[in-house]
């Protein structure tokens, strides 16, 4: 059986998944993206049972046709692709290995949602919003070093591509509406804040992202015809109600946790072993719609207002 890993990218998220891989028992192998060439990568791949790509955007569709050409299984950070025919173009390469692949949406792992798939609400809206002032958990975080400020494939719209996965699985066959967002003075194409509007019969759904509140928040509030859910995905508080009762209850989860409970499903599809049966971490081939909706929402922008946030 083949437990042999290569992380392609060492930046934090890419440590992060090399330190998870390890701790699950499996050898992987940690690379730099930048400088390394085709022929290297070939050779580290020999063999591996997967590799997990966390590098940017836009370099993604190499290296999924390589480790594709292998019979290596891949773990995508998310998103894959921020147009259409981008997307289309990686799940085409990936074919000879989408059964054993998946894309890295570690909020499906969140121990709430995953409840909530078991006994799912007759909503008729759903709201999910996420915002934060960068500079205040990164202290040299500059606006023209980031993808953020990228008018190709960056800007807000690349951090709540989680945030759109939550509503496809519940929500199955929802319609992409209005994507308004807040662009840059001093960088042209890139944007700080984005609400997404989706929709189907029934059913309105907002998203929102922003890079400008003072105080980290990511919210989500979902009421329907049998109850509700107010939940807070960070710090884990939920509050869920049926009629007149409430009841509370507090979720012990963290980022890395999430992030690392994804990591077995990913090596038992790899090395072909039965996965935990998540219902909301299937393989690569079963969240198109999912994926397909992030590269509309992308397409979708258009500028509302500018602002001079923050320094470059």
């Amino acid at each position: 059986m083949r437990r042999r890993y290569v992380v392609i990218e060492n930046g934090s998220v890419g440590r992060r998944h090399h330190k998870n891989i390890e701790m699950l028992g499996a050898e992987s192998t940690l690379l730099p993206w930048s400088g390394l060439d085709v022929c290297s990568l070939q050779r580290r791949l020999l063999g591996a049972a997967g590799a997990v790509i966390a590098t940017a955007t836009d370099v993604r569709l190499e290296i999924v046709q390589l480790c594709a050409s292998l019979d290596t299984a891949v773990y995508v950070e998310k998103p894959l692709a921020f147009l259409r025919a981008g997307l289309d173009s990686i799940l085409k390469a990936a074919k000879p290995v989408i059964d054993r692949s998946v894309a890295g949406f570690m909020m499906r792992n969140h121990p709430a949602f995953k409840t909530s798939a078991q006994d799912p609400l007759k909503a008729f809206r759903f709201r999910i919003e996420i915002g934060h002032d960068v500079r205040q958990w990164r202290q040299h975080w500059s606006l023209s070093d980031s993808y953020v400020s990228c008018p190709c494939g960056g800007g807000a719209p690349l951090d709540p591509c989680h945030e759109i996965d939550t509503a496809t699985w519940p929500f199955p066959g929802l319609e992409l509406g209005e994507v308004a967002r807040i662009g840059h003075l001093r960088s042209p194409g890139g944007d700080f804040a984005t609400r997404i509007r989706l929709r189907r019969e029934g059913l309105t759904r907002d998203v929102a992202m922003d890079r400008l509140s003072p105080k980290s928040i990511r919210r989500l509030s979902v009421p329907g015809c049998n109850g509700g859910v107010d939940l807070d995905p960070v710090s884990g508080r939920e509050v869920r109600w049926q009629g007149a009762k409430e009841a509370r209850r507090d979720w012990k989860t963290k980022h890395s946790m999430m992030l690392l409970n994804q990591m077995p499903d990913f090596m038992a599809l790899a090395e072909v072993r039965k996965p935990s049966g998540n219902p909301l971490s299937p393989p690569l081939d079963l969240i198109e719609d999912s994926l397909a909706l992030f590269a509309r929402a992308w397409n979708a922008r258009r500028f509302h207002v500018e602002t001079e946030w923050g320094n470059t």
